[in-house]
């Protein structure tokens, strides 16, 4: 298993992004700004379209966080051997038009960190073994 973290500050706050490989599969955890949590899912894999969930947010709203999670997937799938989850919460407080303009080229740049280093750490082993249709455990 295999792990890394690349970061971006841009606009007086960082982004942080910590890769984890787990056999083929790959979970990305992007956290920043003054208050880091987890704000929206993001899941895909080599035969799965993206797929979102949104946490609530306030007064009745739902995080947007995933339009960060989108771009960094657009960059990785043509790594991704098996299922990837991307979570995301990067809030600022008093957010600026600046600083919410820097979290895109802030992602990109995550995501083509996250790709050279996927590039770099091929998924290397064999897959799981299965029992055909007429085996059964012994």
């Amino acid at each position: 298993m295999s792990q890394a973290t690349f970061s971006v500050t841009a606009s007086e706050y960082t982004m942080a992004a910590q890769v984890q490989q787990i056999g083929p599969d790959v979970m990305i955890n992007i956290i920043g700004g003054d208050h880091p949590h987890i704000g929206t899912v993001t899941t895909f894999g080599v035969t799965t379209a993206l797929a979102t969930v949104r946490f609530p947010s306030h007064d009745g709203r739902v995080h947007k966080d995933d339009v960060l999670a989108t771009m960094v997937a657009q960059q990785i799938k043509p790594q991704i051997t098996g299922s990837c989850t991307i979570t995301v919460g990067v809030h600022v407080d008093q957010i600026s038009q600046e600083q919410i303009n820097a979290a895109a080229g802030m992602a990109q740049k995550l995501g083509q960190q996250i790709s050279a280093w996927l590039v770099a750490h091929p998924v290397i082993g064999s897959g799981p073994q299965y029992y055909s249709d007429n085996e059964q455990p012994k």
